[in-house]
């Protein structure tokens, strides 16, 4: 090792490495303090927000001034009073709010929020590949924004933060989703998600054994039902068994055995997270019509292609479609469900982050030494940086550590 470098065991992204010296003196420079600006939401089906009152007030308090929208919580139950009193600056329009150096927004930009980015901001959102257009690249990189897909950033314990408190959140709410559409309140065939006595319990399918597979399980075995869960990886099946501390219906991805649980499954879930290369159809449609009549299913990896032929993206407002008489429930945010709950659970991943930011000197600083963050980053300073989205859009991308090595 060469005298102008040192070890470093506090790196934040949780990981040991060797930083050169030149580096170490950037994480010596004084505290950066961030403007951030918090839009409200474009997409009318979006109800969430990136942050709670409580946490504003918690970066308030070191230094960081938070610009919000005038009515961006209010669909979070959030007045714009609760975000004042915690020092958060309301302003009317969202052009003031796209002025700060800092734009977090739960949904992914589109081309109109784009045009009134001034250039060269830092710019967090949901990426969502699946459903991204070329023009909103091209314009974020003609602005030379430096964009991080929350989705794809990791904490300092090495776990996809955000997708794990969304799948949570996703998880539980399949199976409540479910209950309602198996009832006759919502047009489905009149029976309850559970086990009752005397009777035979409903039988819910999963799909993938990742945290919104898990919850999921959680919430149908409490309420009663009969689970079986898929998945490739017998790692995580193996997981999933100790984490829901009984033995239960586990298999890997075999297609005879697969078919043979959807011919008396009510409830399939759907929660198998694709990566950004491909779309991975576990059930195809012929599948779909050996299902009972009045069944349901929901497809909780929508927002990445599904994983289950028929499925298609739907909106919270019209969310439920049938196809050879089964009922299908596909919307990319669920957790705007519950609003409040996906605010606070939001918080609790972009606090520590933007606060790490802070503390580490900025953006550029903190990509320097910050593995995590780096990860999550698909455009650096108008710079294309993420292979699947210029594979997508036949565009040239550049290794972000390679860009980081240079500066």
């Amino acid at each position: 090792m060469k005298a102008s470098e040192k070890k470093s065991n506090d790196m934040p992204s949780g990981k040991q490495c060797i930083i050169p010296q030149e580096e170490l003196l950037m994480l010596g420079k004084k505290k950066r303090v961030l403007n951030i600006g918090i839009p409200n939401e474009t997409s009318k089906c979006e109800n969430r927000v990136c942050l709670s009152p409580q946490a504003v007030d918690i970066l308030v308090s070191e230094g960081h001034n938070i610009y919000i929208e005038k009515g961006a919580g209010l669909a979070a139950n959030y007045s714009d009073v609760e975000y004042s009193d915690r020092g958060a600056v309301v302003v009317d329009t969202k052009k003031e709010v796209f002025r700060s150096d800092v734009i977090i927004k739960v949904a992914p930009f589109d081309i109109s929020d784009v045009e009134l980015l001034r250039g060269e901001q830092t710019v967090f959102s949901a990426l969502h590949l699946y459903s991204q257009t070329p023009e909103v690249i091209r314009g974020l990189s003609r602005k030379k924004i430096t964009a991080v897909a929350i989705e794809n950033y990791k904490d300092r314990d090495d776990c996809y933060a955000f997708v794990r408190s969304m799948g949570e959140i996703a998880g539980y709410s399949s199976i409540l989703i479910a209950s309602e559409y198996l009832s006759n309140a919502r047009g489905g065939k009149g029976i309850m998600l559970g086990g009752i006595t005397g009777i035979s319990p409903t039988e819910v399918v999963i799909l993938g054994a990742g945290t919104a597979g898990e919850y999921a399980a959680k919430t149908a075995l409490a309420l009663g039902a009969q689970v079986k869960i898929f998945d490739a990886s017998l790692k995580k099946l193996r997981r999933i068994q100790e984490s829901l501390g009984q033995k239960i219906f586990t298999s890997i991805m075999h297609t005879p055995v697969l078919k043979k649980s959807l011919l008396s499954a009510d409830v399939l879930v759907g929660a198998i997270r694709n990566d950004d290369s491909h779309r991975c159809v576990v059930v195809s449609e012929d599948m779909v019509k050996t299902m009972k009549p009045g069944s349901f299913i929901i497809d909780l990896s929508i927002d990445t292609g599904g994983c289950i032929e028929t499925s298609k993206s739907m909106t919270i407002k019209d969310a439920a479609f049938r196809k050879h008489k089964v009922i299908h429930f596909c919307v990319p945010n669920i957790a705007s469900r519950v609003p409040r709950t996906a605010t606070i659970a939001m918080s609790n991943v972009y606090v520590p982050m933007l606060r790490s930011i802070g503390v580490g000197g900025g953006v550029t600083s903190s990509l320097k030494v910050d593995m995590g963050l780096r990860r999550g980053v698909y455009m650096y300073n108008g710079i294309l940086t993420n292979q699947a989205v210029a594979d997508k859009f036949g565009m040239m991308s550049k290794d972000i550590n390679l860009l980081m090595a240079v500066l």
